[in-house]
C-alpha cells in the first residue's frame, strides 16, 4: 500500500499524533513519516526567481 506524502502532511497538520498515524497505516514505518517532512522542508525552501 501506498500513502501520499500530501496525506501524511495532512494528517500530522490536523493534529493526528505520529503514533496514531503509524496505527493507522500499518504499512508506514516512523522513518516514512520522517522522510514526508524532510521532503516537505525541501520542497519549500528552494530560491524563487522572477523576472
Amino acid at each position: 500500500m501506498r500513502i501520499r506524502v500530501s496525506d501524511i502532511l495532512d494528517l500530522l497538520g490536523a493534529g493526528v499524533s505520529v503514533e496514531d498515524v503509524l496505527a493507522d497505516h500499518p504499512d508506514l514505518e516512523r522513518e516514512d513519516i520522517y522522510a514526508a517532512l524532510t521532503w516537505a522542508a525541501r520542497y519549500i525552501d528552494h530560491p524563487r526567481l522572477s523576472a
